[in-house]
């Protein structure tokens, strides 16, 4: 006579998953030799890994770069999106609340020593849009959707978001010392024009056709000097700082170091930014 196994008593000679001891499995993971049931299998090169064993492997995997250093990202860019979406979400906030524009936009006077010094207005500015003229929100995000698809995935989400940061400090920097202090200012095109610098700089590094890109530059510049109410300081500053930290990413060497001298680099044109932004502040004198 042969007996059963009594039921919530698993036969210790039948092997079970460990994530899913109610489950029998014949088949081991070829790395730790562990059962895995159907469901815990994952293919491998060479046979069956278990779940835990892949996720393991690909958290010890060296991550892969770009060829200017960033680690490649699968799937959408995503801090082009998100700046995307913060412009749009406080374009929306500037029509529906009063003040969100004044207490957020940017002129020379709120970082000189008359006022209170807000230095942090000459970022938040570029997340500003001019709410009587739909084009300029319209235009700008078109052109950073455009752009940071392209860019982004070539230099890494990080570096892409300090080019960003700093095109727009660099736009900010050139309205302090090129234009009048009372003169207030938004808008993300100081850093759309850093972009553009950053694209032509990259295209350049890359043996690759730059003729348009110069097209499209000089065409928006002018349009800067010739159309009223555009700061072509600003876009002036952005495009130049745009293109300097473009150059640090796209021209530091190859080798082991090649991450902490770009970002290094990076700190120091953010530094020298603020040096002349506080040599600005200090020369500041009100009109009249």
């Amino acid at each position: 006579m042969t007996y059963g196994v009594p039921a919530g008593e698993p036969d210790q000679d039948i092997p079970v998953c460990p994530r899913h001891p109610d489950r029998m499995s014949y088949v081991r993971c070829q790395r730790c030799g562990r059962p895995a049931c159907p469901e815990c299998q994952r293919p491998a090169a060479v046979g069956i890994q278990c779940v835990d064993c892949v996720r393991e492997a690909q958290r010890n995997a060296p991550a892969t770069r770009t060829i200017f250093g960033g680690t490649v990202r699968q799937g959408r860019p995503l801090v082009t999106f998100t700046l995307i979406g913060a412009c749009v979400a406080l374009f929306l906030a500037q029509m529906a609340i009063p003040g969100v524009t004044d207490a957020l936009a940017y002129a020379g006077i709120y970082t000189s020593q008359f006022i209170a010094p807000e230095p942090w207005r000459m970022i938040t500015a570029a997340f500003l849009h001019s709410t009587g003229f739909l084009l300029h929100i319209g235009f700008n995000m078109y052109a950073l959707w455009i752009i940071g698809q392209a860019l982004e995935p070539l230099l890494g989400r990080g570096r892409f978001l300090a080019l960003y940061l700093i095109a727009a400090f660099g736009g900010s920097v050139a309205v302090l010392l090129l234009t009048n202090p009372l003169q207030g200012v938004v808008g993300a095109s100081g850093a759309v024009f850093g972009l553009f610098g950053a694209m032509l700089i990259v295209q350049r590094r890359r043996g690759g056709d730059v003729r348009q890109l110069v097209v499209l530059i000089a065409i928006n510049t002018v349009l800067g000097f010739v159309v009223a109410g555009i700061s072509w300081q600003a876009h002036l500053g952005g495009l130049l700082a745009g293109s300097a930290a473009a150059a640090i990413i796209a021209y530091t060497p190859r080798g082991p170091k090649r991450s902490l001298i770009q970002w290094s680099a990076l700190g120091g044109l953010a530094l020298l930014l603020g040096v002349l932004a506080f040599i600005g502040a200090t020369l500041v004198t009100l009109p009249g």
